[in-house]
């Protein structure tokens, strides 16, 4: 039996506050009681292990407000090195970081996924945070697999999630991954929609992403995936054909509700935004994202009227994160940045977020973050046959 769930690794610990390909990431606590077979936590050692508390919440807010990267326009995902929800101590340190961004006077939009129960308790609170200005909105994680995958998941308590926040007016978004055979079938792919459609503001599917160090991890969940000309960590997500199919002819009667493969998109349709990723006009926009025309045409205003990024700008963000000696190139018409040499990706995600536009370099091969679509990375569709369908009953 393969251990690539289990805690038989040593445990890597993330930066607290971090970037990643469309949010900043705050993590002061790391370690989930879950052991989901596909979690890029496993090959840091992350998963079925008690949760560590790195920084109280006032001290996770000073280091936020402290760090180069910050920017109060920035969203930020809260505990992605962990499920906020999943104990007792977690949900208290969430209670307590709501409340001491507010105390701070920190209204940078944060998002909480979860594929936990979220009490009554936290619900009170995130109602309380987002009446006092902070924004929050929660990511759902319902996927439909078995919890022969999702392992510790009450798929129950997940499912009930959505009437309850959305009843409670908290923003709701349904973050639909991984994709994988089982969970790809017409059966199981519409009763999911059909479930979060009812009180999501959208969904974001994003396929399956593999690490640079997760390569067994994968083949081991989708056997197909050991096939040698495949290059899984070159791939912005990996689908199953059967998924692409039935995302690419959906039903008429979803024709109004938004899905998304770009998670950028869809915090700017939640937060009523205009398009800061260089999506816009793109394949994925025209073609891929099904997404409402008032946000079309907000994005069309916004990109018309946005400021040109100058050389300058270019310039002051580089130093900004000690990176003022790395030759560059400016291509202020297609907005693209190429820096010419290695960077980590945390940097070029965070150059792209905020300067809004194109980063492209060469990878550091020390780097274990996925690039990422932001980062030029492409779609890997996967033939697949029908398999039975999951059970997350």
């Amino acid at each position: 039996m393969s251990t690539a769930g289990t805690a038989t690794r040593p445990r890597i610990f993330e930066p607290v506050i971090d970037t990643h390909d469309t949010w900043g990431v705050i993590n002061p606590v790391q370690g989930c009681v879950a052991r989901c077979r596909y979690c890029y936590l496993i090959p840091i050692g992350q998963t079925g292990v008690k949760p560590e508390v790195l920084a109280d919440p006032e001290e996770t807010v000073r280091r936020l407000l402290a760090h180069p990267h910050y920017r109060p326009q920035t969203v930020y995902a809260l505990y992605t090195c962990t499920d906020a929800l999943a104990t007792p101590l977690n949900r208290t340190h969430l209670i307590g970081l709501l409340r001491a961004l507010v105390g701070a006077g920190v209204r940078n939009p944060v998002c909480i996924i979860t594929k936990f129960k979220v009490p009554n308790e936290v619900i009170e609170v995130i109602g309380q945070v987002r009446a006092a200005g902070l924004p929050v909105i929660v990511y759902l994680s319902y996927s439909g697999l078995g919890q022969d995958i999702e392992r510790g998941v009450q798929h129950r308590d997940l499912r009930d999630n959505f009437p309850r926040l959305h009843g409670a007016q908290i923003p709701v978004v349904h973050y639909w991954r991984p994709a994988l055979p089982s969970n790809s079938t017409p059966e199981v792919a519409e009763r999911i929609v059909d479930w979060a459609s009812r009180y999501a503001e959208c969904s974001v599917a994003v396929g399956l992403k593999v690490g640079p160090n997760a390569t067994q991890q994968a083949v081991e969940l989708w056997p197909a995936l050991a096939a040698p000309h495949l290059d899984l960590h070159a791939a912005e997500s990996i689908w199953p054909d059967t998924m692409r199919h039935f995302l690419d002819n959906l039903p008429d009667r979803y024709a109004r509700y938004p899905i998304y493969e770009t998670n950028s998109c869809a915090l700017a349709y939640v937060l009523g935004r205009s398009d800061r990723a260089n999506i816009y006009g793109g394949q994925t926009c025209t073609e891929v994202n099904r997404c409402p025309v008032g946000q079309r045409g907000r994005c069309t205003t916004g990109i018309a009227t946005r400021k040109p990024v100058t050389e300058r700008r270019v310039l002051s963000e580089l130093i900004r994160i000690g990176r003022s000696d790395t030759p560059h190139t400016f291509d202020p018409h297609d907005r693209t940045l190429t820096l010419h040499g290695p960077a980590a990706m945390r940097e070029q995600h965070y150059l792209a977020q905020a300067l809004g536009i194109t980063v492209r370099a060469d990878r550091d091969p020390t780097d274990g973050m996925w690039s990422g679509k932001a980062a030029g990375g492409r779609p890997l569709i996967i033939t697949t046959r029908q398999e039975a369908p999951a059970c997350d009953r």
